[in-house]
């Protein structure tokens, strides 16, 4: 990953928002990205697909779930400028209201048996 890629990737507000959630909660699915940012699944994938093309993502198949991490191995210099960016953006109201739609799902794969 190149530092232009790695910042086109964090200049567009979905992409940002996501990665701070991954950030904080260390894994999560398409369904609680969708609930969490309040935006259409398909939207929620293609730029889940961007991340993960540029290796800012990882991905991984658990049962019927695909869950997306921050990739650990990303470059030295890419570690630092994000966890930076990221805690300074913890604080913002969109995050907030982004994390308490989160705490608000009724049914998280991790956190209860869905039917």
């Amino acid at each position: 990953m190149t530092p232009v890629q790695f910042f086109k990737c964090l200049a567009d507000d979905t992409r940002l928002r996501c990665v701070t959630l991954l950030h904080l909660e260390g894994k999560l699915c398409v369904c609680e990205l969708t609930a969490a940012l309040a935006l259409s699944q398909p939207k929620i994938s293609r730029h889940l697909a961007l991340l993960r093309q540029s290796g800012l993502l990882l991905d991984s198949r658990e049962g019927q779930w695909v869950y997306y991490r921050i990739n650990p191995d990303l470059p030295s210099w890419a570690t630092p400028l994000l966890n930076n960016a990221l805690s300074a953006l913890q604080s913002s109201e969109t995050f907030e209201k982004d994390r308490e739609r989160l705490r608000q799902m009724d049914c998280r794969p991790d956190m209860a048996v869905c039917g």
